[in-house]
């Protein structure tokens, strides 16, 4: 059976003062008053101007990103590629509201395409629907297309085509494609989108991928559902398996408005529902393709026991396992060892426009209950085995 406790393997690739680096971020992330702190004092410095840039890049953003553009990440794709594991470039910048910016994420999402065209390191290109087009044009398709005003439906109409361009990118240069979860306010709409996307261009193999938030109670039944409309209509089903992103936002805006909250009751369940995707997937899997993105050890032996059972070869490209750059190297690094398809989501962007994902990312780890604790516990058994305490 793989161990995960393989400190030697978890952190091959990284210097001593990677690993001191990690030590100190994963202590300070540890703690709720220092990233509330933390949180405050960075958006403040930044919003001033104060020159903080350099800091951030030698420390947060080392951590957790690849570099400011596609060239900066040259040294942290080459390196993971060296141990087995592929980059997914996800260009990161978030919250902006206008035409011209949209169309230059466009661009950019395909320049990660044309960069990952041929290259066995980069084996998947990624985005987010709100990346490329406005919220509020979203929320109001997602209450339903009759009620929407001509602007309205021009305005969707416009997402729809940059997310069609960039999918063609994708089908043109043979560059499977993530679609990340978003909210579940504006996730009906996003789910249509890329279920047409998929009639389009997943007629011979899965090029484009829907992602699916476990955490939501609702999405085990989604996904069988799912499985059965691409099995009639004779395309294949590509699925991101998360447990999510946003559920203090999401039990929040329920609570506010007084609404059934979307998610699961309680971790167990989730767990539970994850694993039983997983299960559902690879039973399906002569028509579909899985990328599991998950930090979550049992799930990652769950799945390799699946594979196992099912004959899968550990190098079968339909199914892939996925974590996030500078987090859970143990489940990454021991599962390439072990010659499975593993990838590592790599954010770039520029210093203050990725800030919003990286507070985010702070805040992700300081709720989710054990996962900072085991993260700092094995650098610490790394450390002491480099003798480095």
């Amino acid at each position: 059976m793989i161990s995960f406790d393989n400190t030697e393997i978890a952190f091959q690739s990284k210097s001593n003062s990677d690993l001191n680096r990690a030590y100190w971020l994963f202590k300070l992330i540890g703690n709720p008053t220092m990233v509330k702190v933390g949180k405050w004092s960075t958006n403040t410095a930044l919003n001033i101007g104060l020159p903080i840039n350099g800091l951030i890049k030698k420390t947060i953003f080392k951590q957790f990103c690849g570099g400011e553009t596609i060239q900066e990440c040259a040294k942290t794709i080459a390196n993971l590629g060296k141990f087995g594991i592929g980059t997914i470039l996800d260009y990161s910048i978030e919250g902006k509201t206008k035409e011209e910016d949209f169309d230059a994420t466009v661009d950019e999402i395909i320049a990660t395409i044309h960069a990952a065209k041929n290259d066995p390191t980069i084996p998947f290109a990624v985005f987010k629907v709100t990346g490329i087009g406005r919220f509020d044009s979203l929320e109001k398709a997602n209450n339903g297309t009759t009620q929407l005003t001509e602007n309205d439906r021009l305005a969707f109409q416009l997402i729809v085509s940059r997310v069609d361009k960039i999918c063609l990118a994708a089908f043109e240069n043979g560059v499977p494609l993530f679609i990340d979860a978003e909210e579940t306010w504006i996730q009906d709409a996003i789910d249509t989108i890329v279920r047409d996307m998929m009639r389009k261009y997943n007629k011979e193999k899965a090029i484009v991928y829907n992602t699916l938030q476990m955490y939501r109670h609702d999405r085990l039944a989604f996904l069988h559902a799912e499985i059965e409309i691409a099995r009639v209509e004779g395309f294949h089903y590509g699925v991101k398996l998360v447990r999510g992103a946003y559920m203090e936002k999401e039990r929040l805006r329920a609570a506010e408005k007084g609404y059934p909250s979307p998610i699961q009751p309680d971790k167990i369940t989730c767990d539970n529902d994850f694993n039983q995707a997983l299960e559902l997937v690879v039973k399906n899997i002569d028509s579909m393709a899985l990328c599991s993105g998950s930090h979550n050890e049992k799930s990652a032996l769950i799945l390799t026991d699946l594979m196992t059972k099912k004959q899968i070869e550990k190098s079968d490209k339909r199914i892939y396992v996925a974590q996030l750059l500078g987090m859970s190297d143990h489940i990454s690094y021991n599962l390439a060892y072990e010659g499975y398809n593993v990838a590592k989501y790599v954010p770039y962007g520029p210093v203050k426009e990725v800030m919003p994902y990286l507070l985010r990312r702070a805040d992700e780890n300081t709720s989710v209950a054990g996962q900072t604790g085991r993260e700092l516990s094995l650098i610490m058994t790394e450390r002491k085995r480099r003798k480095l305490n």
